[in-house]
């Protein structure tokens, strides 16, 4: 290769805060100066909350096409496409990355038609079970099979998610998957951690002898809220320690999490300034998640399906355990019983019994809190993510 810089077009479903975000701005930016890129996404929806923040921090100003959205439509997904088009012809990149479902469609088709020599596509998780019914899923099942054959090389963020989508959904074989971790900057959970933690238990009023468990991520069916609604009730008729629980996120189920906790009379508020604490506090988006994990005491995670779940690393660069359940890489990104309880999906009695575990259990908690920094800093820094995807990005240019 020449020494002028490899142009890189990376292609991201929408600017929402998460995992996706995180990862394709970290190679934006900090794939410089062997590689130019360029990025381009949709835009958020509005229960969610952005990310020009992260954006902004680094630097970087994206591309946005209004019409890439995550629903379906002929009209958009038309112009969506045509947009992607023009940007490969005026920008000629050496590769097209790009990350998540609808992105992934409509840049590899792109990207094939415009005979990009290198096309690359990340799953940050995948829609094959928990979302729809049986038909829709064997469609998007098709749709990825297909797209698989126009994908130079196709990225899984961890080992169990390769196994999974090779093995079990059968989207290509394994040995087009490459498996690249997340990478965060995660040096932000050490720093100041009592100031942080003083700071968010006095906003929300929370005494030194209350156990503060927080739950991090949007309100949407696939969470499954419910689970951790539910067990916070049975925790609190099975326990004498004194709790407080936080959903901290917001989005299209917060009217239905608000009608189970007043239908199981579980005591809660939306936060706002100089309200009463309750045993559940509804935060919404919290953008300094450091500031929150620093407060919490213990993070959980009730999900029915996930790719590489992003609060369990930083609740563990934050230095705490974790109870969740066992859905997507979880076991890839967690040390099984050394910082984390890993319970079955949907299993309110195991999940109870776990949280149970580390509220009645001080030492418990202060051992499984002191293991996490250690691991998650060397696995998942985005120093670690830059380097694994400069050196697929030279290894794939090399052999084309």
């Amino acid at each position: 290769m020449s020494k002028q810089k490899i142009k890189v077009l990376r292609i991201i479903n929408r600017f929402n805060l998460g995992g996706p975000t995180f990862n394709a701005a970290y190679l934006t930016k900090y794939l410089e100066p062997e590689f130019e890129t360029l990025l381009v996404g949709g835009v958020k929806y509005e229960e969610e909350e952005s990310s020009e923040f992260i954006l902004d921090k680094l630097g970087i100003t994206p591309i946005i096409i209004p019409e890439m959205k995550r629903s379906i439509s002929f009209k958009d997904d038309k112009i969506a496409y045509q947009k992607i088009k023009k940007i490969i012809e005026e920008f000629q990149p050496d590769i097209v990355h790009t990350h998540a479902s609808k992105a992934g469609t409509l840049g590899r088709l792109a990207a094939s038609k415009c005979k990009v020599p290198i096309v690359i596509h990340t799953f940050h998780g995948h829609v094959f079970h928990s979302y729809f019914g049986k038909l829709k899923t064997l469609f998007y099942k098709t749709i990825e099979r297909r797209l698989a054959k126009k994908s130079t090389k196709i990225i899984a963020i961890s080992e169990i998610q390769k196994k999974e989508l090779s093995e079990e959904h059968k989207i290509c074989h394994k040995d087009k998957f490459t498996v690249i971790p997340l990478g965060f900057d995660l040096d932000r959970f050490q720093e100041k951690i009592e100031e942080k933690r003083k700071s968010f238990r006095e906003k929300y009023q929370i005494k030194d002898d209350e156990i503060a468990i927080g739950i991090i991520g949007r309100l949407v069916p696939i969470k499954n809220h419910q689970l951790f609604i539910n067990s916070i009730n049975e925790v609190k008729q099975k326990t004498s320690k004194k709790i407080r629980a936080f959903i901290i996120g917001d989005g299209e189920e917060k009217g239905q999490l608000i009608d189970l906790l007043k239908r199981i009379d579980l005591d809660h508020v939306e936060w706002m300034k100089d309200q009463a604490p309750a045993t559940v506090t509804l935060t919404s988006w919290i953008k300094d998640v450091d500031w929150a994990n620093a407060g919490l005491d213990i993070v959980a995670l009730t999900s029915l399906n996930e790719g590489t779940p992003v609060s369990l690393i930083e609740a563990q660069a934050s230095n705490k355990p974790v109870v969740t359940t066992n859905v997507g890489g979880v076991e890839n990104i967690v040390l099984k019983d050394e910082t984390a309880f890993i319970t079955e999906s949907n299993n309110l009695d195991e999940f109870t019994i776990a949280l149970l575990k580390l509220i009645e259990d001080e030492v418990l908690r202060d051992d499984m809190s002191k293991k996490g920094w250690e691991f998650v800093k060397k696995k998942f820094h985005y120093s670690r993510l830059a380097n694994d995807m400069k050196n697929l990005y030279f290894s794939l240019l090399n052999n084309n």
